[in-house]
């Protein structure tokens, strides 16, 4: 993890992972606005949310074994991650850096190990650019690139803007081989080898 001093000044200011949920809180969802963290893990017990998460991992991560073992001379191979509740435990407790959500980091730890480049691809404003940078490569993610929405991205369809951003990242030499998110919006629009799509219940998680 870099050492950074802005990053020692986000800890020591210890930034409100409620208020940073709330400057993030994705447009797909149609309660969005109206719907807080504490109401949506009052209707989703973390237990069964983690061993949900488990079982997705479960099958993403022989697929990504094979692949990898399967690149091609000089392939570049990428991996797609939503950040709200998929690499981060957003919806649970208050406390920043939010922790990893563990099955996912367990199978993007493998990945990066291998040679893999992981991209993370939010509907979090710009404005918390460098706390969500941060905050991943805190709890283990090596991040080579992290697209957050700009002043004009906020008036896009999500969908539209995530699809964008993993164009971006082909047209920069990589192979998406799996594109991993708790929302349709994650995960629509292709441009990834394959998708593996972690619980949201229905909208329930942001």
């Amino acid at each position: 993890m870099t050492n950074r001093p802005w990053a020692r000044r986000i800890s020591a200011t210890a930034v409100s992972v409620a208020a940073l949920t709330a400057l993030a809180a994705p447009a797909e969802a149609a309660d969005a606005t109206t719907s807080s963290a504490s109401a949506a893990t009052a209707k989703v017990d973390y237990a069964t949310w983690q061993k949900d998460c488990q079982s997705v991992m479960d099958q993403a991560l022989p697929y990504l074994k094979d692949r990898i073992a399967a690149a091609k001379p000089g392939e570049k191979q990428a991996v797609v991650f939503d950040i709200d509740n998929t690499t981060l435990e957003t919806d649970f407790g208050f406390s920043y850096p939010q922790p990893a959500n563990k099955p996912v980091l367990n199978v993007a730890k493998y990945a990066q190990e291998h040679g893999v480049s992981l991209f993370f691809v939010t509907a979090r404003p710009g404005i918390i650019y460098w706390p969500t940078e941060y905050n991943l490569e805190h709890d283990g993610y090596d991040v080579s690139g992290l697209y957050v929405r700009g002043l004009f991205d906020l008036f896009k369809d999500v969908a539209a803007y995530k699809t964008a951003q993993r164009v971006d990242i082909e047209n920069q030499g990589y192979t998406i081989i799996a594109n991993v998110g708790n929302s349709a919006t994650d995960l629509s629009g292709g441009h990834a080898e394959k998708t593996f799509k972690l619980p949201d219940y229905n909208g329930q998680l942001s």
